[in-house]
């Protein structure tokens, strides 16, 4: 921040900066644009596809494999390799453009004084020091100071949060931000910061410090893939060593090691995890839920908080009037439309001619409308009196008027009517126009002020602030002769008053209904006053108790510990600026929470991105928060939230079906292959084989599992813990159990047929082949649940699951009867006798398991 002298009427800045000056400045400080910082590019990107573990075996498997030879292998499996790269280089180069679009959130130009002249130049050259002009209307371009202003009103949502438009008065303090937008007023702006050191630069510097963080389902597979990789090595060592020591060929053991690591290896798990996630993607886009990170999906389904901002995500980011106060009683609309009497439409026109902002219905099309949102508040409930502003503008004619101002906290206006009359209307804070107030308009039309009434009108003041609504005043006089302005607020008839709201969502509620029925816990979180805040709360049912709200102020009192500590009973957070979000997003992780959190604004952007899920709003949402989220809501609608979190549910349970099938299966393989060499038999499965296998038979049946249909409860269930492992709930031991079980039934169909066709080992290889494929696509349908018998569950109802099935048996029968397969495979056609043992063998552990599985509670 650079440091400039306001006293500007006595110096250089009533010309502002010279073209040399500012020349020097741009080169001492640079642009005034936001930078990104430590951009990756395509290459380092793709590169860092090939860092994991899994793949690094994988890759020196292949090697190998070429290296003697067997270059279908080699081929086959740097194919997957390349395939899984791709699809994770494609996620990470889209993903990151938050900076980008918060760019374009800058001022495209400003209005700047130089030399005395006024001058229209791109805001990347506006330096520290510039004179700018500022009107109704326009992007400020850099930090500033307000140094002269007439009626300056300044939305600054993307930063605050705030609805309301924010006043700014020349007293030398108050200031103006980058990307904030002028709403009404003119004003004189000196720039004192520019760039990565505005407020918003800030904000871009702290969303490019969070770092990326692993989603629990990404964290699990990795988990998951370094043990695999370790006991495959260590198996691969053991039978390799054992083999050389006993005499075989090294040749042949080296086969036999890569052999296993291709069994034990997954390879098809990161690409039907991919598949499943964008399957669940497709199925979110079709309720209104835009994915931009696929790991999302399932990250949705541990949520157990959701911090959500207020204003437009729980409410409209629409003030409208609730209530009205004239004539000694309350007057709320009815179907949206208030009354039309004469106290009424007179109340409206005071404070219709006593506004800046314009407001006309169209027919056939959205309504015209521009200014501040308060005034535009009072102008719509106006006309559904009949009170229409274009009419107005019409039939009076301002002829003075004096601005809004804080320290007055009221606008006055003198306007003459086509009649020839003229009037004085007056709109500002109730108890400041009561005190200009000798009469009052009550039933009996106007009446004198007494005592009584005015505290009576003082009382209603307050009911209507409590209900945190925003209350503003109205009074008029009709003038006898000319306009003295000395005379001009004095002797006022005070009319009513109107209070209004930024209204909840109407389907708000239900979402947090569900989402507490779910054991998600809602949290609001917003810039706007305390009161506010907990009025909205409660309508929402989001807050229950007094001790449950927090403001910003008593937030930075306290540490770290004590925030994570009172995280656990806080449902609102009031007057938080973006650094609290942070803190509040950080201290619930802290305490074990999975945390979404959605938004709209600039300032929410940090936020969802520390966060484990980001929600950003598709319509009202800027293009930075979109960018750092993980989700859009395509409609802005809180309860599209509930309908992803339940698909992510859905999609964390088919992941865990298809790790059963899959682990089971790969490590019946391994069984199949270990135990054969202790046994000192000849390898039962070729390395294209067990390929084939893993790519085909288990590839298409767990992409199918990936579209199972959900059980009837899933949303009656409680979040899962961050901590719950991948093989929870018994899990590990069913897929250890059952994949000895196709182990066991593969070997001993390979040991009686190497027996029965006196070591005929293409034959008895093709019966294990086989047999091993049976096994897994029987095994396949009773993954479809973990607690229900394979006799409880509807085959109908997953079709997909079906056809690939059928098509894996399509293939199976290929390989072993159409000649051209047999050289590729080393297989033979099996006879009627051997599918009889194939086929025994490979459902018995099914029609056990039916027997055996009992339905769990819940």
């Amino acid at each position: 921040m650079e440091n400039i002298n306001i006293n500007w009427r006595k110096g250089p800045l009533t010309k502002g900066l010279s073209e040399k000056e500012a020349l020097e400045k741009l080169k001492k400080h640079g642009f005034n644009e936001l930078i990104k910082k430590n951009k990756k590019g395509p290459i380092t990107i793709f590169a860092e596809q090939f860092k994991n573990l899994m793949t690094l075996v994988l890759i020196g498997a292949a090697l190998i494999s070429w290296f003697f030879g067997e270059r279908a292998d080699a081929i086959t499996i740097l194919a997957i390799i390349v395939l899984n790269s791709i699809l994770g280089f494609i996620q990470e180069f889209k993903a990151e453009r938050s900076i980008e679009a918060l760019m374009e959130l800058s001022a495209p130009g400003a209005k700047v004084v130089r030399e005395g002249k006024l001058s229209h130049i791109s805001a990347k050259y506006v330096v520290p020091g510039d004179l700018l002009l500022i009107e109704a209307g326009d992007r400020i371009p850099a930090d500033g100071i307000v140094l002269e202003c007439t009626g300056l009103m300044v939305d600054e949502s993307l930063l605050t949060g705030e609805s309301v438009p924010v006043e700014k008065k020349p007293r030398g303090s108050d200031r103006v931000f980058m990307g904030t937008i002028s709403t009404s007023g003119k004003a004189k702006v000196v720039t004192y910061s520019t760039g990565m050191n505005t407020e918003m630069g800030k904000i871009a510097n702290m969303l490019q410090e969070i770092p990326d963080e692993y989603t629990p389902l990404q964290r699990r597979l990795a988990q998951l893939g370094k043990y695999i990789v370790a006991i495959c090595l260590i198996i691969c060592a053991v039978v390799s060593i054992t083999g050389i020591m006993r005499g075989e060929e090294p040749y042949n053991m080296l086969l036999t090691g890569i052999s296993l690591a291709v069994a034990a290896i997954p390879e098809g798990l990161p690409a039907i995890v991919t598949v499943a996630l964008a399957i669940g993607v497709q199925r979110m886009y079709k309720r209104n839920a835009l994915v931009r990170k696929l790991p999302a999906v399932e990250t949705l389904g541990s949520t157990t908080v959701i911090c959500s901002d207020k204003t437009g995500t729980l409410t409209q980011n629409k003030m409208t009037v609730k209530k009205l106060y004239i004539g000694d009683k309350f007057i709320e609309p009815q179907k949206d439309r208030f009354p039309s009497s004469d106290a009424v439409k007179l109340f409206f026109t005071a404070s219709a001619v006593c506004n800046d902002a314009f407001y006309e219905e169209k027919l056939m099309s959205e309504p015209e409308s521009s200014g501040d949102p308060t005034e535009l508040a009072i102008l719509k409930a106006a006309w559904t009196a009949g009170i229409k502003k274009p009419n107005l503008d019409k039939e009076y004619k301002r002829v003075h008027e004096i601005p809004f101002d804080s320290d007055r906290k009221r606008m006055t206006v003198a306007a003459k009517r086509k009649n020839g009359e003229s009037y004085v209307f007056v709109k500002g804070a109730v108890d400041i126009i009561l005190g200009l107030c000798s009469k009052y308009y009550g039933p009996k039309g106007e009446q004198p002020m007494t005592y009584l009434d005015m505290k009576n009108i003082l009382s209603a003041n307050e009911r209507m602030a409590s209900s945190a609504l925003r209350v503003l005043g109205a009074a008029y006089k009709k003038l006898d002769g000319s306009i003295d302005k000395n005379s001009l607020e004095k002797d006022l008839v005070f009319l009513g008053m109107t209070g209004m709201i930024d209204p909840p969502r109407p389907e708000a509620a239900k979402a947090v209904e569900t989402c507490i029925m779910s054991g998600i816990r809602p949290v609001m979180i917003t810039g706007d006053h305390k009161m506010t805040a907990a009025a909205i709360g409660k309508e929402l049912g989001i807050l229950t108790s007094e001790s449950q709200i927090l403001a910003g102020s008593e937030l930075d009192k306290l540490s770290d510990k004590q925030l994570e500590k009172a995280s656990g009973r806080i449902a609102v957070y009031a007057r938080v600026s973006p650094k609290h979000k942070l803190r509040i997003v950080k201290a619930l992780k802290a305490s074990g929470h999975t945390v979404a959190m959605t938004g709209d604004g600039v300032n929410d952007a940090p936020a969802i991105k520390e966060a484990d899920i980001g929600i950003s709003m598709g319509i009202t949402g800027t293009d930075v928060t979109k960018e750092a989220s993980s989700m859009v809501l395509l409609d802005d609608n809180f309860s599209t939230i509930v309908a992803a979190v339940e698909e992510g549910r859905i999609i964390y349970d088919n992941i865990r079906k298809f790790i059963r099938y899959l682990l089971s299966c790969n490590i019946g393989e391994v069984l199949t292959m270990f135990l054969a060499s202790l046994l000192y038999m000849p390898v039962p499965l070729i390395p294209i084989q067990i390929l084939w296998v893993n790519l085909v038979t288990d590839g298409l049946p767990a992409m199918a599992l990936g579209i199972d249909p959900p059980d009837n409860d899933i949303m009656l269930r409680r979040p899962r813990s961050k901590k719950e492992g991948i093989f929870s709930e018994g899990l590990g031991l069913k897929i250890l159990m059952r994949g000895i079980a196709i182990g066991l039934g593969t070997l001993s169909v390979y040991a009686l047929m190497l027996y029965l066709t006196y070591n005929d080992i293409q034959r008895a290889r093709t019966c294990a082949f086989a047999s091993l494929v049976l096994s897994q696509l029987s095994f396949v349908f009773e993954c479809r649940s973990e607690h229900r018998s394979i006799l409880k569950i509807n085959p109908l109802t997953n079709i997909w699951l079906i056809l690939a099935v059928l098509c894996s048996l399509g293939l199976l029968l290929m390989v072993i009867y159409v000649p051209f397969f047999h050289t590729i495979f080393d297989t033979v056609a099996l006879r009627g006798i051997e599918w009889t043992i194939v086929v025994s063998m490979s459902l018995i552990w099914t029609i056990v398991s039916v027997f055996t599985t009992k339905k769990k509670r819940r």
